[in-house]
C-alpha cells in the first residue's frame, strides 16, 4: 500500500515592533528581536522553538504512516483569520504541494472550521491539523475496548464544533404531506448523531470507570502501592516497564505506541512488591479533548503513591518536554505528587557527558535498553514509598513456627540470622503488614 504524501506547514508567531521604514526586518534587528524574545521567556517554563516544533511534526507524519514531501515554516506577527498563514503564502505553498504530488497537507496548529474549508479550496489537497494528526494516531495504537472508546470520544468532540453545512444542498427535500420545504438540514442531523454517539461512548467509558474503581479498591485493600510511569511521549516508558517487571509491552520508536494501560508487579529490594503503570506518552499542546477522553486511563496517574517522570536525556529537548509533562500532570491535580525524576537513554550521551552525571534525592539516571542504574533506581523507589512502611527490629522465632519463618524470608530483608535454643534469632528490616503478625516475637 502506498505511503501517502504528506506535506508540512510550520508557523511561528512573534510579536515585535516594526521598523518605521521597511516592511521587512533586517538580519541584525531579527537577531535582537531573537534576543529579546529569548529574555523575555520564563527561565522555569522553556519553550518549543518553531524549528523544533515541525520537527516534532515531521516525527508524529512518520508515526502516522505518512512519507514527508515537503515542508516549509511560515513566520507572521499574528494569524490571518481567514486562512491562518496569509492568502499569497497560502497560493505559494499550493503550487509547493503540487509540484512534489503531496496527498495531504499537515499544518503544526490548530485550524476552525472555515479556515481548513478555505485552505481547502486553494490547495485542493486534504488539510489535516495538529490535533487530527494526534487523533489519527491514538485511533492507529488502540488496542483495548477501552483505548478505542477513548479515542472515539475525543475524535467526537473534535468533530462536532467543525460540522458545516452547505445552505440548501444539505437540506432534505422530498414531495408530499410533511416533507415539503427545507426541512431538517444535514448539518442538524449529523449534529443528533454524534451528540447520541457521545452519550453512548461516555456511557460505556463510565462503565469502564466503574470497574476500574472495582479493581483499584480490591487493590488497596491489600497493602501495595501503585507507582505510575509517565513522560513525553518516546522517552522510553514502555522500555523500561519491561526492563523491571520482565514484560512484553510493545517498545517502539514511534509516537505514542502505548496508549492502554498496563500494570504489572514488581517486587523491591526490601521485598515489598508494588504495582507499576505504564501509561499513554504525554506531547506538547496534548488536545485537551484527548486529556478528557482519557481521565479513565490516566486515574492511574491521580491515584499512585509515586510517580516516576521518564525523561530522555539524549534528546537537546529534554528541558521543554520535562515542563509539557509538568503541566499536564498539573492539569491531572497530580503536580503536588511525590515523584523521582528518572533520565534515561543515559548510553546514548558521549562518555565524557554520561561519566559526569551524578544521581541525587530525586533523579536517578539510567538506560532501560542496557540495564543500567536499574538497581539504584529500584531503591531509591524502595527509599520513596511511604506505603507498608518499613521498619528494623529485632525477632527471636521458634524453629517451629515455619510459616511465621517462611513469611519473613519471603517478605523482609534479612540482615543477621543465628540458630540458638530451638529459635532463630534474626535483625530484619520488616513491612508493617508483616510486623503486625509478628508481634508477639519481637525482641526489643
Amino acid at each position: 500500500m502506498r505511503k501517502e504524501r504528506a506535506f508540512l506547514v510550520g508557523l511561528d508567531y512573534r510579536t515585535r515592533k516594526r521598523s518605521p521604514s521597511a516592511g521587512l526586518t533586517s538580519g541584525a534587528q531579527a537577531a535582537r528581536d531573537t534576543a529579546t524574545t529569548a529574555k523575555s521567556r520564563p527561565v522555569s517554563d522553556p519553550q518549543f522553538s518553531a524549528e523544533e516544533s515541525l520537527a516534532e511534526l515531521r516525527d508524529l507524519a512518520t508515526s502516522a504512516g505518512a512519507e514527508i514531501a515537503g515542508e516549509i515554516l511560515q513566520r507572521r506577527d499574528r494569524p490571518d483569520p481567514a486562512t491562518l498563514i496569509g492568502r499569497g503564502k497560502l497560493e505559494e505553498i499550493a503550487g509547493a504541494a503540487a509540484s512534489v504530488s503531496a496527498d495531504l497537507l499537515l499544518f503544526d496548529h490548530d485550524l476552525t472550521a472555515s479556515q481548513q474549508r478555505n485552505i481547502e479550496n486553494v490547495v485542493h489537497a486534504r488539510v489535516i491539523d495538529r490535533t487530527q494528526l494526534i487523533l489519527d494516531i491514538f485511533a492507529t495504537h488502540a488496542r483495548t475496548r477501552e483505548g478505542q472508546l477513548q479515542v472515539e470520544l475525543a475524535q467526537l468532540d473534535y468533530l462536532l464544533p467543525r460540522l458545516t453545512g452547505r445552505g440548501a444542498e444539505m437540506s432534505q427535500l422530498g414531495g408530499g404531506i410533511g416533507t415539503r420545504g427545507p426541512g431538517e438540514t444535514q448539518l442538524e442531523t449529523d449534529r443528533r448523531k454524534i451528540f447520541r454517539r457521545i452519550r453512548h461512548v461516555k456511557e460505556q467509558i463510565e462503565n469502564v470507570r466503574r470497574i476500574r474503581a472495582q479493581q483499584r479498591q480490591r487493590r488497596e485493600s491489600v497493602p501495595v502501592a501503585t507507582v505510575a510511569l509517565v513522560g513525553y511521549t518516546n522517552a522510553g516508558k514502555s522500555t523500561l516497564f519491561n526492563a523491571l517487571t520482565n514484560a512484553t509491552v510493545l517498545e517502539s520508536p514511534r509516537m505514542f505506541a502505548t496508549l492502554d494501560p498496563t500494570l504489572r508487579s514488581v517486587t523491591l529490594p526490601s521485598k515489598r512488591k508494588i504495582l507499576l503503570s505504564d501509561t499513554v506518552g504525554f506531547i506538547r499542546n496534548l488536545p485537551h479533548a484527548l486529556v478528557s477522553s482519557f481521565r479513565a486511563t490516566l486515574e492511574e496517574v491521580q491515584r499512585a503513591a509515586l510517580i516516576l517522570h521518564v525523561s530522555d536525556a539524549s534528546s537537546p529537548l529534554s528541558a521543554e518536554q520535562d515542563a509539557q509533562v509538568d503541566r499536564v500532570l498539573t492539569e491531572l491535580e497530580a503536580g503536588q505528587k511525590p515523584a523521582l525524576h528518572i533520565k534515561n537513554k543515559v548510553d546514548l550521551l558521549p562518555s565524557k557527558q554520561r561519566d559526569s552525571l551524578r544521581d541525587d534525592t530525586r533523579t536517578v539516571h539510567v538506560s532501560a535498553a542496557k540495564g543500567i542504574g536499574l538497581t539504584t533506581l529500584l531503591d531509591r523507589i524502595d527509599q520513596m514509598l511511604s506505603e507498608d512502611a518499613l521498619s528494623r527490629m529485632r525477632l527471636r522465632v521458634p524453629q517451629k513456627e515455619g510459616k511465621a519463618l517462611a513469611m519473613i524470608e519471603a517478605r523482609s530483608r534479612i540482615y543477621s540470622r543465628q540458630y540458638k535454643d530451638g529459635a532463630v534469632e534474626l535483625e530484619a528490616e520488616v513491612p508493617e503488614s508483616l510486623a503486625r503478625k509478628l508481634k508477639q516475637w519481637v525482641q526489643n
